[in-house]
């Protein structure tokens, strides 16, 4: 595993700096990019991390720029990781559509041909970046959190229910809470994972959460009632809620009244995630 990394960018941000990196992955098999935030507690001391992943066509780039986490990660002492949601590169193998391939990896490891060598997201996130940010960074590797949104709130969720050794704290916004029972996830799962359903369970955070709950940890979920994604049944939180209930797992999801599917949405509810990891990572 190569712990070597090229910084593209870096810019002053709230008393800290705002990289944009890149690397060499031998998990998905390609160069990958990730954006950093590191405060300026991290000047003196190691600090906990927060991982961000992002949603369908999103790169390292989105959340950086548009959440206004900074100013909050600022505050609370954190560094922030947004790895992109995918391979990238000519011999990575796609499809014309924006609901799969690059741009969609789902946070999984594909295990279908032609997917299977570089979309494994889910070792990218899980083991490969992190051991990067820890070699790299100052960082408390013992002291880590992860959230997301949409298809990244998928991959939050599914990450941290199944290392919650690794993730302390775990919250989403509108995440796709039940892909097996949804089109975005039928077609991803389909393709990377095949037709075998009972494999879909193992990256479906209703279904994991059944056998992966963790009484001492609550679960943020901040979901938009004007979301169209919502209202067309992509997303799914009250299945996962139900789950939840099933398995003694405790969850806050809230019902935002009028909010969207966009980063407005999620910049305006983003220190109250902030907030939510750091008391977790400081405790």
């Amino acid at each position: 595993m190569s712990q070597a990394f090229e910084q593209i960018s870096e810019q002053l941000c709230f008393g800290g700096t705002v990289g944009i990196y890149r690397h060499t992955s031998s998990a998905c098999n390609c160069d990958m990019r990730f954006a950093a935030f590191v405060p300026p507690q991290a000047k003196t001391q190691a600090v906990p991390v927060l991982y961000y992943l992002s949603g369908l066509t999103c790169t390292e780039e989105n959340f950086i720029t548009k959440a206004g986490a900074q100013r909050y990660a600022a505050e609370q002492g954190l560094v922030l990781v947004a790895p992109d949601t995918s391979p990238r590169g000519e011999a990575v193998p796609d499809e014309d559509t924006w609901d799969f391939g690059k741009g969609a990896g789902f946070y999984l490891n594909a295990t279908q041909s032609p997917w299977q060598t570089n979309y494994r997201m889910y070792s990218y996130v899980v083991e490969e970046l992190p051991a990067l940010i820890a070699a790299n960074f100052p960082v408390r590797g013992d002291r880590a959190g992860i959230l997301g949104h949409s298809m990244g709130g998928h991959g939050a969720l599914i990450c941290g229910l199944k290392n919650p050794e690794k993730f302390r704290s775990i919250s989403a916004f509108a995440p796709i809470a039940a892909p097996s029972r949804c089109p975005w996830g039928q077609k991803a799962f389909t393709q990377y994972l095949g037709e075998d359903q009972s494999a879909w369970k193992d990256y479906d955070a209703s279904e994991l959460v059944l056998h992966k709950a963790d009484p001492s940890r609550l679960i943020l979920i901040d979901q938009g009632t004007g979301d169209n994604f919502y209202q067309q049944g992509q997303l799914l939180p009250e299945a996962f809620q139900i789950a939840c209930e099933q398995a003694g797992q405790p969850l806050s999801l809230r019902m935002q009244v009028g909010y969207d599917h966009s980063y407005y949405f999620i910049a305006t509810f983003m220190g109250d995630h902030i907030q939510h990891h750091a008391q977790a990572l400081y405790a």
